[in-house]
This record gives C-alpha cells, structure tokens and sequence, in this order.
C-alpha cells in the first residue's frame, strides 16, 4: 500500500509524521511534502522538532521563517524556533487592545494555582502553528514533521490540557469580575468594559476547533515511520495507543531501512533475517493498517533528488 489514498482520495489537509528517534520521520515527511508540491497542492511542511533536520534533508537552509524550497515551486518549509515564534505571538497579543493589561490582571488573579501550570514552550508554540493554519488556511497541504515520541504525545495531549487549562481561567475570571464589577461600581468605574472574557472564550473556541480538526480522517492523518526492530515496534505501540486515545486518524505506517539481500555479506544477511522475522510480526499485528515497506538507501538521503526518489516508493 502506498499514501496516495491520503492526498489523493481523501485529500487530508493537515498530514502528520512521528516515531521513535532516528527512523526517518524527516525524510519520509518531506519525501511526502514534494510529491504533493509537485502533484499541484500548494504545500507546507513545519518541523516541530526542536533538533531540526529540513534544512539537512533538503540540501538547502530552511530556517525559523517560511521559505519556498529551492527546486519545487509550490513547496515552502520553516523550522519552528519557540523563542521567536513566543516573541511573534507575543507581539501579536500585544496590539490587541488592552491585552496586556487584561493578562496581567488574570495572572494576579492566578495567584500560585499550581494545577494550572502551562505546557511546555516547544510543544505550545507547535499546537500554536497547528491552531493558526486550521484558522488560516493558506496552503492545501500542511506537513508536520515531529520530534520523537515523547514530545509528539505531549503535543497531541495539548487540545484537552489547554481547553481544561482556559475553562479553569474563565471560572476564576467570572468570579473575579463579580468582584471588581462590584468595586468599580463603588468607585463610580462601572461603564468599563472588560474584554477578557471574551479573549478567553474565543481561545476555548478556537482550541476545540482544533481538536475536531485533528480527530477528522477527512482532515487529518497521522503516519507512523517505524524500522524493523523490535524496540521500534514497542515504541509504536505505545504511540499508536495514543493516538487511540486522542482520537487522531491513524491508518498507515511506513517501516522503514530494510535491509536488501546480499548473500555475500554474513553481516547484511544476519540484519536481514531479523528485520524479515520483525516485518511477519509487523504485518500481523497492524495487519488493518495501511503498510508501506521502504528499502534502505546506500546513500543517505539528502537533496530533491533522493527525496523524490523515496517519495516515488511512498506514493506510486
């Protein structure tokens, strides 16, 4: 099976790699994120990796801005940095009207809730970027490119740990308002107006937009890059249970780096026969699931070229 049912049949807009350290989510995504530049979808792929490695794949600087990829019209890429994504968005934030003194006030108000503690940056900023292309969507295609399994699940988990986290904040600040209302009304303050409430009810709205979103098959897909070893295959059930759990679309996996015959190399044929032995019990246990077998490259995989020939495999 390949992905082409992906983009093709169900023509997902936001497409999803993630897996264990080191099986090539990088390649694989950004194999995926050319066919579809070149197949007519305008594309982008994001890294939300805080160890980037777009900019090594595609042979070419990628970088914290989005920028078109040289030898594909129709592809751009950007390797999230948190501090300058916080600065933008806090930028941002900023110019609405009365923003900063409003959060300052609900931070007071806070006071040392610590069962309101917020996610961590990297993963933030990333479901950030989710949350600004599901309300913009300016490209047919947006690829995500994640970091290894732990920060991918912490990133999944965001949508319920967020709405739970701006639902506490809405309680605190009726409560609060009732309060202040009062006092001001005291102080003869009565008439001001308080847009808090309305900035945080749009962020619970927005947040389970997201969430629909990502639990949408026509919307969403989530691959799993796996190789043929069986730290791997654990690594993927503990993914894939997950994944479960959040509801998020999941039907293909790519296993990856498996190794050619070569009958006079003792050491090729050893690594094969356990990689053989690893792939019946892959096809057993995910035998509902789309499976796409790669070969291992003799080079590596850097460049437009080898990314399109890895993309060749993947979709045709």
């Amino acid at each position: 099976m390949t992905l082409t049912d992906l983009l093709e049949d169900r023509g997902v807009s936001f497409l999803l790699f993630g897996g264990k350290g080191g099986v090539g989510k990088t390649s694989c995504s950004a194999a995926s994120a050319l066919w579809a530049a070149e197949h007519g979808k305008e594309t982008l792929i994001i890294s939300t990796d805080p160890a980037h490695s777009l900019s090594d794949s595609f042979d070419q600087q990628i970088g914290g801005e989005i920028k078109k990829v040289e030898g594909c019209s129709g592809l751009s890429a950007l390797e999230l940095d948190p501090r300058k994504a916080f600065e933008e968005y806090r930028k941002k934030l900023s110019e609405t009207e009365n923003f900063e003194e409003q959060a300052q006030s609900v931070l007071r108000e806070l006071g040392d809730l610590s069962s309101m503690t917020p996610p961590g940056t990297d993963e933030a900023i990333a479901f950030a970027k989710v949350l600004e292309f599901i309300e913009n969507p300016e490209y047919d295609l947006v690829v995500f490119d994640t970091a290894p399994t732990g920060h991918t699940l912490r990133l999944l988990s965001l949508p319920d740990i967020l709405n739970s986290w701006v639902v506490n904040l809405i309680k605190i600040r009726v409560y609060m308002s009732k309060l202040t209302g009062l006092f001001k009304r005291l102080i003869g303050r009565g008439d001001e107006e308080d847009r808090t409430l309305d900035v945080l009810e749009k962020l619970k709205e927005t947040i389970g937009v997201a969430k629909e979103t990502l639990k949408d098959p026509n919307e969403t897909a989530f691959v799993i890059v796996m190789i043929p070893e069986v730290m791997a295959i654990y690594e993927t059930e503990r993914l894939l249970s997950s994944l479960i759990e959040y509801e998020i679309p999941c039907d293909h996996i790519i296993v990856n780096m498996i190794y050619p015959d070569v009958p006079n190399c003792p050491f090729c044929r050893a690594r094969r026969q356990m990689q053989q032995e690893n792939l019946k019990d892959i096809r057993e246990i995910y035998d509902d699931f789309n499976i796409t077998e790669v070969p291992l490259f003799e080079t590596e995989i850097r460049g437009i070229d080898k990314l399109r020939k890895l993309s060749e495999i993947l979709f045709t």
